[in-house]
């Protein structure tokens, strides 16, 4: 049996410009995103036949792995060579699908690190982080960015530039355990309890990648600023530029935000918020909220009847945390 763990994320800043149609074309993207303490587990075990079941939302028994509608399970199968006779499981410790917490990426890092580790093969999280894109982007031909797969394999905080040749730079973000635990108690999540497909929205920002250029690159540097100002330890600094950039990013697309969200939003800073976004794509999921930690009563209570969902800083990235009989 082996069990892997894999962090969702959320996104500070620069979102977008990690799609290929941008970074490809417009002198590379950047964004600046965190590993979060709420994971997804995939089990894998033997199972005594030579059949296949897949448990999720949703239970599936084939005898062949290509007859699987699971899509991202079946492709992981595909890879790793692990076709036959396995059960699989995937456990999220919070909803996933449609929320923009980058669940789609951590599933399939996830499974690509338990297959390979079933069949005894450790890998890098590069090479996890790669070989996840390469199924949801190229093989599945889904409209997503590049992102999430690596702050899924490497967790932890960190700068990413996309470059127009494809290859990918991880700067992690030099904080203490001191400063991380310190960004965190700035940082919530509030759940709207609106999900939505984000490939919906993605393929309108894809669409109009040229027409909105400037917008981008505006928002590729933000993620420097953004940077900077977690490296500095200004959370005031950081939440301004959060709202900039979530000002920003409502106008690349139809359906990034409601009034619904426009209003919560609102309410929570005059609650005495720095800054917050609509979590992935937009649209809904969760609102992300970085606020003095005295205010955080304030800003729940403006955001009721939203759930609350306090979150650090995951340090680590797609680990094996079991292997056995």
């Amino acid at each position: 049996m082996i069990i892997t763990r894999t962090p969702l994320r959320v996104s500070f800043a620069g979102g977008g410009t990690d799609l290929p149609t941008f970074y490809r074309h417009h002198g590379g993207g950047a964004v600046v995103s965190a590993a979060i303490d709420r994971y997804i587990h995939v089990l894998v075990n033997d199972k005594f036949d030579r059949s296949i079941r897949v448990a999720y939302t949703r239970t599936e028994n084939v005898e062949r792995f290509e007859e699987l509608q699971h899509e991202l399970v079946r492709e992981a199968m595909r890879s790793t060579g692990v076709t036959e006779a396995v059960e699989v499981h995937t456990i999220a410790d919070i909803p996933g699908e449609g929320t923009g917490l980058g669940s789609s990426s951590t599933v399939t890092v996830g499974l690509l690190n338990a297959f390979y580790a079933y069949r005894g093969i450790l890998k890098e999280p590069r090479e996890l982080a790669e070989e996840a894109a390469q199924i949801e982007i190229e093989r599945l031909h889904g409209t997503l960015g590049k992102q999430d797969h690596y702050a899924a394999a490497f967790g932890g905080l960190h700068y990413f530039e996309f470059r127009p040749d494809d290859t990918v730079r991880a700067a992690p973000l030099p904080l203490s355990v001191q400063d991380r635990d310190e960004l965190g108690r700035h940082l919530c999540l509030y759940y709207t309890g609106i999900t939505r497909s984000a490939q919906g929205i993605l393929r309108q920002m894809e669409a109009r990648t040229s027409e909105n250029e400037s917008t981008l690159e505006r928002m590729r540097a933000l993620a420097t600023e953004c940077r900077d100002a977690i490296v500095g330890r200004d959370w005031r600094r950081l939440g301004e530029l959060l709202d900039v950039g979530w000002q920003l990013k409502r106008g690349l697309s139809n359906g990034i935000s409601t009034d619904q969200i426009d209003h919560a939003y609102a309410r929570a800073k005059a609650a005495g918020a720095y800054g917050g976004k609509i979590t992935g794509a937009g649209g809904g999921g969760f609102l992300m909220v970085l606020a003095p930690p005295e205010k955080n009563a304030q800003v729940t209570e403006a955001l009721a009847p939203w759930m609350r969902v306090p979150i650090h800083v995951s340090p680590e990235g797609s680990r094996i945390l079991f292997v056995g009989r």
